[in-house]
């Protein structure tokens, strides 16, 4: 929240024409002369912004004034509880077993960037974006494509034509995988950031995961699965519309559809294909994130609700109805559900003692937000990535919510993927892909 600051100042009272009097108006005078030479003192010169101060010296400021700083929005927890065992090593989640210190009091603000204040953090120059932007280092706008220390920009992946819904970077694979709403699968060589390969699928592709040798694309009506290591293809059918999600646990693979059901498949050796396993019904509209842990499925919706799954009786087990707008991403944090809304809200479910979850911390951003994604730094602490609909990235330490920093993007952002060696990837609806780098201190060859 930004904080307002101001000077303040004193009011004198005039009781008279006694000497005494005389000398307190004649100091109280000097006093306002003195605040309003300091308050103009404490002006930034027009002429100067535009280069063109001629005057030495001059009574203006020759320098911006400093931004007042800005903190995260967040109170204290009141409990913590567990869910059983860990819940990380999914795609967009973490476990904070790498960090042994971790405190885990939710929304506590925290220094950042070792006790150094944020700054304001100011729209991306729009004449800079064009390449003309003729005030450099004066304007007053953001040269620059992000704000924050933690992190770096390593290269901008450009080709697709419409939005990109998914990146996925098989485990161990040389090569990045990104989908658009243009139909077309990219295959990006890591080590030139070339595309190798553009593999036309016909229709607007949803979603996009890797698993294992396995790429799974959500498309309509079906899912594509490729085999990247037997450079086999199959086409799963049974979807009813737009596949928006896809999640592997339990050896199932589940996708979200349009119409509101969660389809799953079974992988089966003996005649190399999948087969339908089961058809899990309880949604109204349109399934748009779904994550696994703590053998758990969690699916979240256009109806507003996150549906609690069994992954060994395939049941739903619980409804949670704390959000009043689309939940349009999920994930697990150790013991803890974390749920991100266009009510422009994320929430922090945990376990109550019956069992049951329920939110535990409410973090608010100004605009809805559109995906999650948790990583852990170059010192191994979990953060967590928050896209807004207002074309940026938020970047906060968990679970403090201590902000470390912001993206920006022509467009909104869509998919945001975790990679390895601290990189992660967004992709934005102008159907760009960024690499970045979140160890700026580690050297890579990648992309």
């Amino acid at each position: 929240m930004d904080i307002e600051g101001g000077s303040s100042r004193r009011v004198f009272n005039r009781l008279g024409n006694s000497s005494s009097n005389n000398n307190n108006n004649y100091q109280n005078q000097n006093q306002n002369r003195s605040y309003s030479n300091q308050n103009q003192q404490q002006k930034v010169c027009n002429y100067w912004r535009q280069g063109r101060c001629n005057r030495s010296p001059c009574q203006f400021l020759h320098r911006e004034l400093p931004l007042p700083s800005t903190s995260s929005n967040g109170g204290v927890s009141k409990r913590s509880y567990n869910i059983g065992a860990g819940v990380g090593g999914n795609d967009g989640g973490f476990s904070t077993r790498k960090n042994p210190n971790f405190n885990n009091t939710w929304g506590r603000n925290q220094s950042i960037n070792n006790g150094a204040p944020l700054k304001k953090l100011e729209k991306v120059c729009n004449y800079w974006v064009q390449g003309n932007c003729s005030y450099g280092d004066r304007c007053k706008f953001l040269h620059s494509w992000n704000v924050g220390d933690s992190f770096s920009l390593l290269t901008t992946l450009e080709g697709h034509k419409q939005a990109v819904t998914g990146i996925a970077w098989p485990t161990g694979k040389s090569n990045l995988y990104t989908g658009s709403k243009d139909g077309d699968v990219r295959i990006w060589d890591c080590e030139t950031g070339q595309c190798a390969n553009v593999i036309p699928l016909g229709g607007e592709i949803g979603c996009m995961i890797s698993e294992g040798p396995w790429v799974f694309i959500g498309l309509p009506n079906m899912v594509k699965a490729w085999n990247i290591e037997t450079v086999t293809e199959m086409s799963l059918n049974g979807p009813v519309g737009q596949v928006y999600a896809l999640v592997v646990g339990n050896d199932l693979l589940f996708a979200g559809t349009q119409d509101g059901s969660i389809l799953a498949w079974r992988f089966n050796p003996a005649t190399n294909s999948f087969e339908p396993a089961a058809s899990l019904m309880g949604h109204t509209r349109h399934v748009v994130t779904m994550f696994v842990g703590a053998n758990r499925l969690y699916s979240g919706s256009m109806d507003n609700t996150i549906r609690v799954w069994n992954l060994e009786t395939l049941q739903c087990i619980q409804t949670l109805t704390d959000h009043t707008s689309v939940v349009m991403s999920v994930l697990c944090w150790d013991q803890f559900l974390l749920s991100a809304s266009l009510d422009q809200t994320v929430k922090v479910f945990a376990a109550s003692q019956s069992g049951n979850l329920e939110v535990t911390y409410t973090h608010t951003e100004e605009h809805g937000l559109l995906t999650l994604c948790g990583m852990h730094d170059s010192e191994a602490k979990p953060i967590i990535l928050c896209s807004c609909n207002d074309n940026s990235v938020r970047l906060y330490d968990l679970p403090s919510f201590a902000e470390r920093g912001k993206i920006f993007s022509k467009q909104e952002i869509r998919a945001i993927q975790a990679g390895p060696g601290g990189l992660f990837f967004t992709g934005d609806g102008n159907g760009q892909v960024r690499v970045w780098n979140c160890s700026p201190e580690a050297k890579t060859t990648a992309v």
